[in-house]
């Protein structure tokens, strides 16, 4: 049986959607104020962002980046590593 290392590795979009659970989460426990909400919101947070900083680490800006896009959605959503990362894809 051959290995896929890639499907253990953790994704930036993966990382991003886990991200974006948590600040659902972190509205809805802050509008109920249901503290088990607040604290899973925290973790899930904690962990899209280790994903995202562990799949920028294993990545090629000139083979995997997505330029000016990345760089737009970045900053539209307010993500400085996304924003820095599409300016250095577009830079190759």
């Amino acid at each position: 049986m051959s290995s896929d290392s890639s499907s253990q590795q953790p994704s930036l979009i993966g990382g991003h959607a886990q991200y974006v659970k948590g600040a659902a989460e972190s509205v809805i426990g802050s509008v109920t104020g249901n503290t088990s909400w607040q604290s899973s919101a925290e973790t899930d947070k904690s962990a899209g962002i280790e994903a995202m900083k562990t799949a920028s680490a294993n990545r090629d800006p000139a083979k995997d980046g997505y330029g000016k896009v990345e760089e737009i959605a970045g900053k539209v959503a307010g993500c400085e590593g996304m924003e820095s990362e599409g300016a250095e894809s577009k830079k190759t």
